[in-house]
């Protein structure tokens, strides 16, 4: 199979790879997603292959207007609704009740599916051309770290999809905050792009899953993406240092080896010597942490290091969803050194 690389004025031939069964990859204001018709049970198993995702890890449904809920969704809450006025299109995953008509391919044997409208031109345009709900995880290899540019996409997906419609690099650059609806207590699944302080003021209280700071256990179900298996990690191993900046970065420091890759804050690339350095932004810019968290795990899958270490931000804003992506990279593997860095 050849992957097409396809433009903004190349809608309609995505559309209809879409409409035939076919894989297309997605700009999204998140990450590039892996796109397949989410009602045709038989598109969404050659996401799993593709990607060589695990089969018991659900997918997400992609609408192009909160009015097309009720294609895949019933017994919405009230409450759903009032987030799909407010915060979409956005980075927001609402886990609601499926449909008859969503296949188990997509939500894993669950009788839940999670549901999102992206905010990004192409995104929409794809999906209402298509006339159906696009799944789509990230465009990666699984395990991988996600591709926020189609050259990243392509790096892991080329000859194994049909196209990839290139709409830049993404503007927000980790996946949807992920919500369960379903339950009495909202309950934040996965933090991502929309901060869990912006659910907070919509709905009230919002329950955060032990899954966004501990993994889960083998024998644990999980109800929605990323809650489960190591995620967007490089070839070599990392480890996140948490606690105040200057601290982590002392720590780092006392720790370099011959091989060493490190994320930091801009304020500290000057001072790890001789090692590989990814710089995400300063330790303030929670937002440039975000956009920048990928493409600095993916970088040094070039580079002959060994081992990583990554300066983690607080839990603040989109802290929360940088340092779920950091751990979830590491496997868990985490030196707390105590108070958060600001």
């Amino acid at each position: 199979m050849k992957t097409q690389l396809l433009t903004e004025h190349d809608i309609d031939t995505a559309a209809e790879i879409l409409r035939s069964g076919g894989l297309v990859g997605i700009p999204t204001e998140t990450v590039y997603g892996l796109g397949a018709n989410g009602l045709n049970a038989a598109a969404v198993g050659r996401i799993f292959t593709a990607k060589g995702r695990p089969q018991d890890n659900p997918l997400i449904l992609h609408i192009p207007d909160p009015a097309w809920l009720d294609r895949c969704c019933r017994n919405i809450p009230p409450a759903a609704y009032r987030l799909a006025r407010q915060l979409w299109p956005g980075p927001l995953t609402m886990i609601l009740q499926r449909r008859e008509n969503v296949p188990n391919a997509v939500t894993c044997g669950l009788d839940t599916v999670g549901v999102r409208c992206p905010d990004h031109p192409l995104a929409l345009a794809v999906i209402e051309a298509a006339g159906v709900p696009v799944a789509a995880p990230s465009g990666n290899l699984s395990g991988r770290p996600s591709p926020t540019c189609a050259r990243h996409m392509l790096e892991d997906m080329d000859g194994r999809i049909d196209a990839i419609l290139d709409g830049g690099p993404c503007g927000v650059g980790v996946e949807s905050t992920i919500i369960d609806m379903t339950v009495p207590i909202p309950r934040l699944l996965r933090p991502g792009g929309m901060p869990l302080e912006r659910l907070r003021e919509a709905l009230g209280e919002v329950v955060v899953d032990k899954a966004v700071t501990a993994q889960l256990g083998a024998g644990e179900k999980p109800r929605a993406p990323g809650m489960k298996y190591r995620h967007y990690a490089p070839k070599a191993p990392v480890i996140v240092v948490t606690g105040d900046s200057r601290r982590t970065a002392r720590y780092i420091r006392r720790n370099l080896g011959e091989h060493t890759g490190v994320i930091c804050f801009d304020e500290y690339a000057g001072q790890f010597p001789n090692c590989v350095i990814e710089a995400i932004g300063p330790v303030s810019d929670k937002a440039r942490q975000a956009r920048r968290v990928f493409d600095a795990l993916r970088a040094f899958d070039s580079t002959d290091v060994d081992t990583i270490f990554a300066q983690c931000p607080g839990s603040s804003g989109l802290g929360m969803a940088v340092a779920n992506r950091l751990k979830k990279a590491a496997g868990f593997r985490v030196v707390d050194l105590g108070e958060d860095a600001t």
